[in-house]
């Protein structure tokens, strides 16, 4: 069955479920609110919110969601209306996937309302945007170019290399996660019926946007900190990444030349803290990070002048940063086999279970907030109320398994079709699309697992994906069997 003529008479087909979506968008954030009327926080926020108040055009984190808090605070300064409209964007983005797979993809009604039900009836995307935090943002440009490379591959037209440069150049601005976003765009325009010239254009264009900006931060950030570097957080993240392995291996080798100190710092923590402390791993988290008196906060504290720094950390987190990225990569490369056990291995298992972490209990288990967000927000007072501080975990505590599940049965429907009688007849379209759904989930998967101690408010996305793809080929399995 071929997908209907314009996109336009699907979304009429389909009126019926675009009302009930905003309805039903409405009612669930008017309720959300009533029991926490407050925007949720974590450190990360404040790092957000102070880049925002002061103009800043680089920051720890990517500069992106600080720049969209300075924008929206020209319109508004509530917390409800930024988290209201950070909900609006990940059901507007989840209501284009949706349609765009309805669209293309001939589906039953059963398996339309599941879908539909997963993405608009889950409350773990009402405890996503109501964090001050990239993550809902992240999540509704990322779901707005999955589905743009759905019509790159069905039906391909030049606007639609644009749009999805300029999204994935967005995103990258938000969260450094979508660095991986050019190879499945690139995959997807190999793949398409595009001309030669608009696919290496494809190509090409959210390339040259993310190097402009990459090399604008490093210039922004060489200027503050002194120091040629892009992200100051990687050589905080590439160390931390090294220290899980550091108390369970022998050190054969001298530190290398900048990091002898360092390496001192490193030595004397896991000599004298209790046993306990020694066998964290991934599934705690970025402890080395997180952990005040772990070696990469004590180095920085007996190093830098933190008093002084008036850049939200920027100064005072760069000055190290190299040290720490230099430290990092040297343990990794001569200690492979120490950084697979103790770092991959564990983080395999974060990625297929991952934690709930900050969703776990709202703003951290407090009920204050700092002063910079009653300031930004236009609070009374630093004091927040909410209906109640742990209940989200009993609500939310099945999503790990569910994205566990998911990767199974994805994995499963995948290889049940492609032994099935039904794959010669699948038009081409459908089988590049599960191409590249299947090629977006390894390389997710791999980045996630190298790159950082991996959490469920990073993989909401791919859970999307998981489960909407995973409904369609459950469809079509089903139709070969009746």
């Amino acid at each position: 069955m071929a997908p209907s003529n314009s996109f336009l008479s699907t979304l009429q087909d389909n009126r019926r479920y675009f009302l009930i979506t905003i309805l039903v968008t409405f009612i669930q954030i008017t309720l959300f609110k009533f029991f926490y009327p407050f925007a949720d926080y974590f450190s990360d926020s404040y790092s957000y919110i102070y880049a925002a108040a002061i103009h800043a055009d680089v920051n720890i984190w990517p500069i992106g969601y600080s720049k969209f808090l300075w924008l929206f605070h020209k319109v508004s300064i509530s917390d409800t209306a930024l988290v209201t409209t950070q909900y609006f964007l990940i059901i507007l983005s989840e209501l284009y996937l949706f349609l765009t797979i309805v669209h293309f993809f001939p589906i039953s009604r059963l398996i339309k309302n599941v879908i539909w039900s997963f993405l608009f009836l889950n409350p773990l995307l009402l405890y996503l945007s109501n964090y001050i935090s990239s993550d809902a943002i992240f999540l509704g440009l990322s779901l707005i170019w999955i589905s743009q490379l759905l019509w790159i591959i069905n039906r391909p037209q030049w606007y639609h290399v644009i749009v999805t440069a300029l999204v994935v150049a967005i995103a990258f601005t938000i969260r450094y996660n979508a660095m991986y976003y050019p190879i499945i765009t690139t995959l997807a325009l190999l793949i398409s019926k595009q001309r030669l010239f608009v696919k290496l254009s494809g190509i090409s264009l959210p390339l040259l946007l993310i190097t402009l900006f990459v090399l604008f931060t490093k210039q922004k950030t060489q200027e503050i900190t002194g120091t040629n570097q892009f992200s100051v957080f990687s050589g905080w993240q590439l160390a931390n990444n090294a220290l899980y392995m550091f108390p369970h291996i022998e050190i054969q080798k001298n530190p290398p030349t900048g990091c002898e100190e360092f390496h001192l710092v490193v030595e004397k923590y896991f000599k004298e803290i209790p046993i306990e402390y020694k066998d964290v791993s991934p599934l705690e988290g970025a402890f080395y990070i997180k952990y005040p008196q772990a070696p990469l906060k004590k180095y920085l504290a007996d190093r830098v002048d933190q008093d002084k720094d008036t850049s939200g950390g920027i100064q005072s987190w760069g000055a190290v940063a190299p040290i720490y990225y230099k430290y990092g990569k040297y343990m990794i490369i001569h200690y492979p086999f120490g950084y697979f056990r103790y770092f991959i291995v564990p983080n395999s298992y974060n990625y297929f279970l991952p934690p709930l972490e900050k969703l776990e209990e709202y703003n951290l288990g407090s009920l204050h907030v700092s002063s910079i967000a009653q300031q930004w927000f236009g609070y009374r007072h630093s004091n927040v109320k909410v209906a109640s501080i742990t209940i989200q975990k009993l609500i939310l505590f099945l999503f790990p398994s569910i994205f566990l599940l998911l990767n199974v049965l994805f994995s499963l429907n995948v290889i049940l079709w492609l032994r099935s009688n039904r794959i010669a007849k699948e038009e081409a379209n459908f089988k590049s699309c599960i191409i590249l759904i299947s090629f977006f989930v390894i390389i997710n998967a791999a980045f996630g697992i190298l790159a950082s101690p991996i959490v469920l408010r990073y993989q909401v996305f791919p859970m999307i994906v998981l489960f909407s793809f995973t409904m369609l080929l459950s469809n079509r399995l089903d139709q070969q069997n009746e």
